[in-house]
């Protein structure tokens, strides 16, 4: 039987806002350094999700360290249920947050004693980056920005946030100050601010994924996306390898948009596709040296 990962949970903050947020790590403790892998929930995900705690036990057990967090305004509440309950945080989250929370993270890994992960446990040289979602988008973005990070890959990854907001529900979305859209898991009414759109057009040169792709993405990059998605197109897919010729596609016949995940997941097993799309992720990560 494998051995069972050491799972360590610690909190963070930001410099950009003073909410604190929660992060957890696993990993075999044999104090060898180990590639660090950082996954990124999606909108309307948390680091607990479904899965992902299998995903990250698995990932560990193929040595790695595997870093996940809850991003600061998700709805989450540290010492909380572990699910989304902050509707107001929800609300007034924005993508500049996101990657500021991201890149804490980043700083908080790179500064020895600011989380309880044992340095000797770590190669920061081959630092990862794996997003989910709206997380995928993240993650190219902060890839852009920060040369630590050696390698990306996105999960169904969103490549453009401007194309979410047609011209009309911009306009009601202005007027009203806040449009609400339903959580089908909980029967949820969640609230999005304008300032959500605000943030985004006053940094759009920081938040514009095709043009960050295109100009600053120097890493390697894997994209895995299913051809049954319901969520986002598969042309999202096909539009970042066109910014980025050099990037890995993987088309995953049958898969959704959560490969085949669901929360809560009882089982001690990874869905099929999730499978297939952490296999095919930890081979490109070894694959590079």
């Amino acid at each position: 039987m494998a051995d069972s990962p050491t799972i360590v949970d610690f909190l963070l903050t930001s410099p950009s806002h003073s909410r604190p947020f929660e992060a957890d790590a696993h990993y075999l403790a044999d104090g060898q350094p180990k590639p660090l892998v950082v996954f990124v929930h999606g909108f309307k995900g948390f680091k607990d999700w479904g899965h992902f705690n299998v995903l990250a036990d698995y990932f560990a057990q193929q040595g790695f360290v595997f870093v996940k967090l809850n991003l600061s305004h998700n709805g989450v509440v540290p010492g909380g249920s572990g699910d989304l309950e902050d509707m107001e945080a929800f609300g007034h989250n924005n993508f500049s947050i996101e990657l500021d929370d991201l890149g804490a993270l980043l700083d908080a890994l790179h500064q020895p004693g600011t989380t309880p992960l044992p340095a000797t446990e770590l190669d920061l040289g081959r630092l990862f980056l794996i997003g989910h979602s709206r997380g995928g988008g993240l993650v190219l973005l902060k890839a852009a920005e920060d040369p630590r990070v050696t390698a990306v890959a996105g999960w169904a990854p969103m490549s453009d946030y401007d194309q979410r907001w047609p011209a009309e529900v911009m306009r009601q979305w202005q007027a009203n100050g806040v449009q609400y859209i339903e959580n089908g898991r909980t029967g949820q009414r969640m609230p999005l601010y304008y300032q959500l759109a605000e943030d985004f057009q006053a940094n759009r040169t920081r938040l514009d994924i095709p043009v960050n792709v295109r100009t600053k993405l120097r890493q390697p990059l894997l994209i895995l996306h299913g051809d049954e998605d319901e969520t986002l197109p598969l042309q999202m897919a096909h539009d970042l390898k066109s910014w980025k010729p050099d990037a890995e596609m993987v088309i995953l016949p049958g898969a959704n948009h959560a490969f085949g995940g669901g929360h809560p997941w009882p089982q001690h097993t990874l869905p099929e596709h999730a499978q297939e799309v952490a296999d095919r992720t930890i081979s490109f990560f070894k694959n590079l040296g």
